[in-house]
């Protein structure tokens, strides 16, 4: 299974709390903060839902 590395380039201030919600989920708190996940369906939606706020890429 592929993996993804989810970065937070944008503040989550001012946001939806359903966006909020969905950050944490991923387990981002902080400004420049990086995860990695696997690249399941439920991941790959929570990322599109914030990812104006995120950068996404592909770990090989």
């Amino acid at each position: 299974m592929s993996k993804i590395r989810v970065t937070q380039v944008k503040s989550q201030i001012g946001r939806l709390k359903k966006q909020k919600l969905t950050l944490e989920a991923l387990g981002l708190r902080k400004m420049n903060q990086t995860v990695e996940h696997d690249a399941t369906p439920t991941i790959l939606g929570m990322v599109n839902k914030v990812q104006h706020l995120v950068s996404v890429e592909e770990i090989k």
